[in-house]
């Protein structure tokens, strides 16, 4: 399996960098794109590394937030074959707060009953490979208030629109977008998975407000992340920098995922060019 980061928050060389997230990932049986970034950055950034979007057969959208689908209709357009993949409210109204004023973020509206793409109700087996699972946010202590400026037709989001991909091979990795419902939660859904793995945000930086969340949400995460001894985490995008940086110095098992890193699991080993 191997895992390239086309679109995310930091550039490696001469990576353009960008607020979203796209992630190429090339398994046993599919070539797959997990989420496609807010615009061009993922079409540049894939020729930059001699990735050709047209052989991609599979497509997940992990929320319905533009940072994560805004490419959704150039890609349509650049590929011709691939099933894509997302939750039904995801086409439903997003919208984020900044001083009073609700901002539309969310997807195209226009893309919901396009032919290629499936709308999904909760959890999904794809096939004997992929498998998608939502989860709802119950572990009060490790909530990031970085979602609380987020609403969903209106309303505060519940994130029901989000999705995470389990892609089993030799090793077995669990990719999330945002982590909106938690990382916390999601690791302890998907453990029954058995991930080795586990690669994602974990929406723990407001860029609106340029502000990370507390010490006690970071402690409480790391606390709850000691868990997974055996899981080596990368994460990225919508974790911050200062987010990192807090539960790196206290989980041996975390690592960054910039734009440019490519990743390739084999078997029980791993290795990062």
């Amino acid at each position: 399996m191997k895992i390239t980061a086309l679109v995310e928050n930091q550039g490696q060389g001469a990576m353009k960098p960008k607020h979203g997230l796209a992630l190429h990932i090339k398994t046993r049986n599919h070539v797959i794109l997990f989420d496609v970034g807010p615009d061009d950055t993922l079409f540049e950034n894939a020729e930059r590394m001699h990735i050709d979007l047209s052989l991609v057969d599979t497509v997940i959208i992990s929320h319905g937030h533009y940072d994560h689908g805004g490419a959704l209709r150039h890609f349509l357009e650049v590929n011709t074959q691939a099933t894509v993949y997302v939750q039904r409210s995801a086409f439903e109204k997003h919208s984020s707060k900044l001083l009073g004023i609700k901002i539309p973020v969310g997807l195209d509206p226009s893309l919901k009953n396009h032919p290629r793409i499936v709308l999904l109700d909760g959890d999904t087996v794809i096939d004997d490979e992929l498998r998608l699972f939502t989860v709802e946010q119950s572990d009060s202590l490790t909530h990031s208030d970085a979602n609380d400026s987020l609403y969903e037709n209106g309303r505060t989001d519940s994130f029901r629109h989000e999705q995470n991909l389990v892609i089993c091979e030799d090793v077995t990795v669990l990719v999330l977008g945002c982590g909106h419902s938690g990382i916390v939660d999601i690791m302890r859904k998907g453990k029954t998975f058995g991930p080795t793995h586990c690669i994602g945000g974990y929406h723990l930086y407001n860029p609106l407000f340029r502000k990370t969340v507390g010490r006690d949400v970071l402690d409480a995460i790391a606390h709850q992340l000691a868990d997974y001894p055996h899981v080596q985490f990368h994460t990225c995008h919508c974790t911050g920098k200062r987010a990192y940086t807090y539960l790196a110095a206290r989980l041996p098992n975390m690592e960054y995922l910039s734009c440019g890193d490519t990743l390739v699991f084999e078997g029980s080993g791993k290795g990062m060019d």
